[in-house]
């Protein structure tokens, strides 16, 4: 089985206890995360060899967020060493009718100001069979922007499959600069990853009437954005993940896989939710998994459904599910009963 490479930052997570909002704060929980990072924990804990990319200072905190992904097995040998800070992102987990909130503290993190010559590409991809990063890592800037684009040269020459979810964050960049740098991305990606908003705001594609806030989807209106990203950038599967937001603790999770042509909708799963933040990296790696595995189209998407659905439930970004536990839930068992 070839490895899995995903490129990106990891971030130190600082969230208050519970529901507590910042303002009522006197401690706070650390934690580490990050969208590619939560990618390679997945997949490394459902048995494949996920290594992970990024920048990290030398210090005490750059080797504390090291250590969180190597005890789940990830490899970290290609993460280079270097810059002075760790970036950091404060979590308010929302309840009832509040939204979470989360507050970067992110720049001049060490992955911000990478250099090219930071990464061995050729070495990075040696024995890999796929290359998995999001639209959070062009977007913190220019210079990680073009480190990105050589990452997926590098990758298309040597054959490797390569995934990207969107994930468009306001507070990283403005759409129009979306839209030019991960259309020029986008150019060399396989699969593509987007949410019922990454598409309308990173490249004006939107599903007719479909209303995120009221939770209204239109799921005929999704096969047309999955048609046309695929006409615009050849993709060979897109897939898209459907939230209908009831509150922040309760949502309905279902996703759309469009390839070769079809369209294929997953089960829809009644979420009470732990912890939102990395539920659709656990998607991704849910995703990938089932393609390096060879899962028909139906199969891989109902993997990655359920895979995400019970991300929900765990505390932190990073997704602590086996692939039998993920196969019991897309196999029909939800009920949640003690397992004894």
């Amino acid at each position: 089985m070839k490895k899995v490479v995903t490129f990106g930052e990891l971030m130190l997570r600082l969230a208050p206890e519970g529901y507590l909002r910042f303002v009522q704060a006197d401690t706070f929980q650390a934690t580490y995360g990050g969208g590619e990072a939560n990618v390679a924990v997945s997949l490394a804990n459902y048995g494949l060899d996920a290594r992970f990319v990024t920048c990290l200072p030398k210090h005490e905190i750059g080797q504390a967020a090291v250590n969180s992904l190597r005890k789940f097995g990830v490899d970290t040998s290609y993460i280079t060493r270097t810059g002075k800070r760790v970036g950091i992102y404060y979590l308010e987990k929302g309840a009832s009718q509040r939204p979470s909130k989360v507050i970067y503290d992110r720049a001049d993190s060490s992955i911000a100001t990478a250099k090219q010559e930071d990464f061995d590409w050729d070495a990075i991809f040696d024995g890999v069979g796929w290359f998995h990063f999001t639209g959070i890592t062009p977007a913190l800037g220019d210079n990680v922007a073009d480190i990105c684009l050589t990452a997926c040269k590098k990758a298309k020459e040597r054959g490797i499959t390569i995934s990207c979810d969107l994930n468009f964050r306001k507070k990283l960049w403005t759409s129009e600069k979306a839209g030019q740098v991960m259309g020029e991305l986008c150019q060399y990606v396989d699969v593509c990853i987007a949410n019922e908003e990454d598409a309308d705001k990173v490249f004006g594609i939107r599903a007719d009437d479909t209303d995120v806030t009221g939770g209204k989807l239109n799921h005929e209106g999704y096969i047309q954005v999955a048609e046309k990203l695929t006409q615009r950038f050849n993709f060979k599967a897109v897939a898209i993940t459907l939230r209908s937001s009831i509150s922040a603790n309760d949502n309905i999770w279902a996703a759309m896989l469009y390839t070769d042509g079809k369209a294929h909708f997953s089960k829809s799963y009644n979420m009470h939710i732990v912890d939102r933040v990395g539920g659709g990296d656990s998607f991704g790696g849910g995703l990938i998994y089932a393609y390096m595995m060879d899962y028909a189209p139906q199969d891989a998407l109902e993997f990655a459904v359920a895979a995400s659905c019970l991300k929900h439930s765990v505390e932190g970004d990073y997704n602590m599910m086996s692939v039998e536990e993920v196969t019991a839930l897309a196999g029909g068992d939800g009920t949640g009963r003690v397992q004894r």
